[in-house]
């Protein structure tokens, strides 16, 4: 007779499943609130004590931490010295474990949750059997998806037993499943005692949803979400139109969002290959909407479009107008929805409480055979160190702009500028491998906006050529964090062209 071990905390489909594999004679082995379950169901069970001659203690901390279950499961079972010593201690096999553990992200995810209910959902018993039978996945079936109940159970009354390789599968659905347990145990250590860098790391993510295509249509790709920390984030958005998001969709709306949440006001950010193309604030979102857009009327064509507003009917009619990829937002009116959606190939995403930030939060990203982890960047600036090193001071409505401006460079692929102009983008030069040739393409790509705007950089000049070039196209106040050993000489020429400038004592590289 076979016998299957069968402890669940999820439920979902195991009556069912258990009722099958007493039709087919399988004898059903079973522990505290699973057993009862099946009892009332009308199904056979031998308690797990009956089996380990030892009754569950401690809570039921201990119930099948025990030799006749253990050696039952690990056994080899065409090992003639294993099956001798099963004789010998009066073990049997059990040929199917059933068994999924407490509910220990459920239990981190509750509100105001007691660190000793997060302790007592943390399982052992229920780790230990499934990676006993995983590993001895050639003779043992071993199941903690409900979804895999219909496929063994089909295998079963087809051949009379699993396949290996559905086996196999099974059991690589195991490491990957305690694995990821697991990590979230560490990761609730590591988070409450504050161990931002311990000597090893690992981390765990939940798939969301898989993708169209990577970067390019030939790689293919998946997007995964954290566990804890979502609020404010792209995967707790609903999307109320369109196809499905590709991975470049994806990263460019993170970036915009990444931006957006600089901003308190009425706030538009466009961004093209993830760096912000437009960016712009005002009393309402129609009126941030026309500053985006006029900002660079060419790069926000096919771009992600970011608003910390509502979209109304006003603000839609004008999106409506040109083709944008995305359009991400805390909610929609009923009119502005009816009015993008009649365009089917942009998407519309919903994002409740898109200004959250976290300042405490680390972010990662992947090298070859490695992976780099820092703090997020969520500082603006110190405003104690914050200095006007130029004779001239700049006048209220060009501090205003040289923050506006300092919030936008801030999220730029170095070497960045950010020009800006009555709470607008006017140029925007990302990216480039020397500080001149960003302020060159982002005055080439503002043209005639850029005179009477503010500018500034991620990082400090090292040469006075930046301040000079800023004169010629109309620049009339800059911002940037110093600490070249030739500031002196941009100050001077600052000087020279009655230019004010801020140091801020800190750089926002961004690679």
């Amino acid at each position: 007779m076979k016998r299957a071990l069968i402890s669940v905390f999820d439920k979902t489909g195991i009556v069912e499943f258990a009722k099958s594999l007493d039709s087919m004679g399988w004898e059903i082995i079973s522990t505290g609130g699973t057993s009862k379950k099946l009892k009332e169901e009308g199904i056979k069970v031998m308690d797990i004590s009956d089996l380990t001659h030892f009754p569950e203690c401690f809570d039921g901390r201990v119930k099948t931490l025990h030799p006749n279950v253990e050696g039952g499961i690990l056994a080899i079972r065409d090992n003639e010295n294993h099956k001798q010593q099963m004789t010998d201690l009066g073990i049997q096999p059990i040929d199917m474990v059933v068994c999924n553990l407490y509910p220990f992200k459920q239990t981190i995810l509750k509100p105001n949750v007691s660190h000793e209910e997060i302790i007592e959902n943390i399982d052992i018993g229920g780790p230990t059997m499934i990676r006993a039978a995983a590993k001895n996945y050639k003779f043992v079936t071993v199941l903690t998806d409900p979804e895999d109940y219909d496929l063994v159970i089909n295998e079963l009354k087809t051949n009379g037993d699993t396949s290996t390789e559905t086996k196999e599968m099974l059991a690589a659905k195991v490491f990957i499943h305690t694995s990821h347990y697991d990590a979230l145990i560490s990761g609730y250590f590591s988070e409450k005692l504050n161990l931002k860098y311990p000597k090893t790391i690992t981390l765990t993510y939940e798939k969301k949803q898989n993708l169209r295509y990577g970067e390019n249509p030939h790689q293919s790709a998946a997007f995964y979400a954290s566990i804890k920390a979502t609020e404010g984030t792209l995967t707790n958005a609903v999307q109320l139109h369109g196809k499905e998001l590709s991975y470049n969709n994806i990263g460019d709306t993170d970036g915009a969002l990444e931006t957006l949440k600089e901003f308190d006001d009425p706030t538009i950010v466009a961004v093209k290959h993830a760096n912000p193309c437009g960016v712009g604030s005002a009393p309402t979102l129609v009126e941030a909407y026309h500053r985006a857009y006029e900002a660079d009327p060419v790069s926000i064509f096919g771009g992600i479009v970011a608003a910390n507003r509502e979209i109304d009917t006003e603000t839609a009619t004008e999106m409506s107008k040109i083709f944008l990829e995305v359009i991400i937002a805390p909610s929609f009116s009923k009119k502005a929805l009816e009015i993008l959606s009649k365009k089917k190939n942009i998407r519309l995403l919903q994002l409740e409480n898109i200004g959250h930030t976290y300042p405490n939060t680390s972010k990662a990203k992947t090298v070859l055979g490695g992976l780099l982890i820092q703090e997020l960047d969520s500082q603006l600036l110190n405003d104690a160190n914050v200095k006007v090193v130029t004779k001239r001071q700049p006048t209220e409505n060009e501090f205003r702009d040289l923050i506006f401006a300092w919030k936008i460079v801030k999220h730029i692929k170095s070497n960045g500028i950010a020009i800006a102009k009555n709470l607008c983008s006017t140029g925007i030069g990302p990216g480039q491998v020397s500080r001149i040739g960003a302020l060159e393409n982002a005055i080439r790509q503002g043209g005639n906006k850029i005179a009477g705007s503010v500018m500034a950089s991620d990082a400090f000049f090292p040469f006075p050529d930046c301040v000079e070039t800023a004169h010629k196209a109309g620049i009339t106040a800059i911002i940037q964090p110093g600490g070249s050993v030739k500031d002196q000489e941009s100050i001077d020429a600052a000087n020279k062209y009655g230019i004010a400038m801020l140091f801020t004592g800190m750089r926002h590289f961004k690679h």
